[in-house]
């Protein structure tokens, strides 16, 4: 059986790249005016540009770095900020992450409303013990102005080496801008927690859907259904995404053979629809799902699956709204390209780019209970379990 490209959803087909790096390289003309024709793009003039800038430029030329650019350029004429161009380096930050691992400060970010805010700190990061909170917009890196960056240049920004560090300037609602200065180190992503509550009460917190999350969240399930586990609650809050095959897995666990997952659309056309196969230990038990602004993508997909199919109560804020779905595919010398692919609808055909997935009841976490380590989202997560 072929197995399924990986995809991801918060930031990452084949093609192009050869012509680019023909045409930065040797000019053969044989090829490119073909590539032209069949695609209505004339590349001569980027060659006749780069053979100016030979001749002209009074200087040293680093053709690696200009071949660097020219397909970052490319990609970003999309217009789309979670379609981008990812060179060796970019891309090992990336399989790092989805894997576990990554050396920076711990938090993930996007572009909203063309503004650098941060989806969420990851637990017990450099990021969390500065103060770095969901929903702050970062203004300046270092003293480099965001709004001048693409969302993985700012990423790329933002990490570093352990034991270096980078000063953040944000802005949060309700407050002046502040610089926070964060110290790197590598960051270890536990994508999946449970415990026990209030005794018969199984809670699962997943920050992310990463290689190990389908595992470790049937781990999760066997262990708690062990203890006795009789109600749920499935913590995604500040989970910014990751796999969508690891979010299909994660519902198997909730939900019965046959349910939609999710649906995809190419330009407005459905052209695939996931659903469960069944088997999961948690299928049937009254179940709480926790959201916030920092839940995005693959955990707006759970969310909204859960809610659609009546398996569970949402409760918390509104989620960030990130409803587009991205293809990772590997390019030469370690690069990769990211590109969106499809939409994605929740199984009842909302639509939430941009849009997010409002909470049956909506609970609030403020700066006050954040500092003093209250939390009413879970505390009425649990309370409406304990009713039932």
């Amino acid at each position: 059986m072929e197995e399924r490209p990986k995809r991801t959803y918060s930031w990452k087909i084949v093609g192009g790249f050869l012509i680019l790096g023909i045409l930065l390289g040797q000019f053969i003309p044989n090829i490119v005016p073909a590539f032209a024709k069949n695609d209505q793009i004339n590349f001569n003039e980027l060659q006749s540009a780069y053979d100016i800038l030979q001749r002209k430029y009074d200087g040293d030329l680093d053709k690696e770095k200009i071949l660097e650019s020219a397909k970052a350029g490319m990609i970003s004429g999309a217009g789309d900020p979670y379609t981008t161009y990812l060179n060796a380096k970019s891309a090992k930050e990336l399989n790092d992450q989805l894997s576990g691992t990554l050396s920076g400060v711990g938090a993930e970010v996007a572009i909203k409303n063309n503004k650098l805010v941060v989806v969420s700190p990851v637990d017990g990061s450099p990021a969390e013990k500065s103060g770095l909170r969901p929903g702050d917009w970062i203004t300046k890196i270092d003293d480099t102005d965001s709004s001048t960056l693409t969302l993985d240049e700012a990423v790329s920004k933002i990490r570093g080496e352990k034991g270096t560090k980078v000063k953040l300037t944000v802005v949060r609602a309700g407050s002046q801008s502040q610089v926070i200065e964060i110290t790197r180190d590598v960051i270890s992503v536990p994508s999946v927690k449970w415990s026990m509550k209030n005794g018969d009460i199984g809670y699962i917190e997943i920050s992310q859907f990463g290689t190990d999350t389908s595992e470790k969240t049937k781990q999760a399930a066997n262990d708690l259904k062990a203890q006795g586990a009789k109600k749920i609650v499935l913590d995604l809050r500040n989970n910014s995404g990751g796999y969508l095959d690891a979010a299909v897995d994660v519902s198997n666990q909730f939900l019965p053979s046959g349910k939609v997952v999710v649906e995809e659309r190419q330009k407005g056309k459905t052209v695939e629809k996931l659903q469960t196969e069944g088997g999961g230990q948690l299928v049937g038990l009254p179940m709480v799902v926790l959201i916030n602004e920092g839940s995005a993508s693959a955990s707006e997909i759970v969310a909204g699956a859960l809610k659609d199919n009546g398996a569970a109560m949402l409760i918390g804020e509104k989620s960030f709204g990130k409803g587009s779905v991205q293809e990772v595919i590997k390019l030469g010398g370690g690069a990769e390209l990211k590109v969106t692919i499809a939409r994605w609808y929740t199984p009842s055909g909302k639509g939430i780019d941009k849009e997010g997935i409002k909470p049956d009841v909506e609970v609030k976490q403020s700066t006050e209970d954040f500092n003093a380590d209250r939390d009413p989202q879970l505390e009425r997560a649990l309370q409406e379990l304990q009713n039932r």
